[in-house]
């Protein structure tokens, strides 16, 4: 009698544990075959995850926790570097989300990065790390250039175009300094990126000054005002363009 007392004071016992929420959960699922929320599920992969494979989280986020430092690092490494290859895959993926209306300007960022790493090589006398560098240099001089030769003035933002001419005049005042330190980098590349730079400045030039003529052109004028549009229309054909626009930014 003892022992049957016993043991319902046991079972008693037993229906004060309550089991885990997990374990509700997915044996419910698996009774019942009910959609779980993908909160829930989540959780319980993970908590099955640490449960029965903690060796194999454990590596998983050992692994992400070196690549994410990998990858750190490599944003500092220079031509040459061990991690360098590394920096150039996370720029490419970079690349992937701009648009082609930005790629001209991201191009130039990207030129000014390599000179500035090619700078960094020079003033440190790093010289196995010299020809690399200026390989990556010229490399992106050459995809800006191509970058740039795609837009056209007359349909382009002006500002953007202000920018990018802007941006290459001080590229070229910074390849004059990296020149001083007895850096040889090739003139071709250099002069054709300049070239299409003062091509699109002109484009510029030439769709601003259309439409200063097409408005004075819609307006009634002074006999003065007259004399000034003829005078601007006739410098333009001459392609004195830079002279069109002071006659008339001084009489205004």
């Amino acid at each position: 009698m003892k022992t049957e007392k016993e043991l319902i004071g046991k079972i008693r016992e037993l229906r004060q544990i309550k089991p885990s929420k997990d374990w509700v959960v997915l044996t419910k699922t698996q009774i019942l075959g009910e959609e779980q929320p993908v909160r829930e599920r989540v959780s319980i992969s993970i908590f099955r995850a640490l449960l029965y494979k903690p060796k194999l989280v454990l590596a998983t986020v050992l692994s992400l926790f070196i690549l994410f430092r990998l990858f750190s690092f490599a944003q500092n490494s220079l031509p040459g570097d061990f991690l360098y290859s590394i920096k150039k895959i996370t720029e490419k993926c970079q690349a992937v989300f701009v648009s082609e209306v930005d790629k001209p300007q991201a191009s130039l960022e990207l030129a000014n990065k390599r000179l500035e790493e090619l700078t960094k090589i020079a003033e440190t006398n790093q010289v196995k790390k010299l020809a690399p560098a200026i390989n990556e240099f010229q490399a992106s001089i050459s995809e800006a250039t191509k970058n740039l030769s795609k837009m056209e003035a007359s349909s382009s933002d002006p500002v953007a175009i202000k920018k990018i001419v802007d941006r290459t005049k001080e590229l070229g005042e910074k390849i004059q300094e990296v020149k001083s330190l007895g850096v040889v980098i090739e003139e071709g590349k250099l002069e054709e990126l300049q070239k299409v730079s003062d091509k699109l400045e002109l484009g510029l030039l030439v769709s601003i000054l259309k439409d200063m003529i097409s408005d004075l052109e819609n307006r009634t004028l002074t006999e003065k005002q007259e004399e000034i549009l003829s005078q601007m229309r006739e410098l333009v054909e001459k392609e004195k363009y830079s002279e069109a626009l002071e006659l008339y930014l001084i009489n205004q």
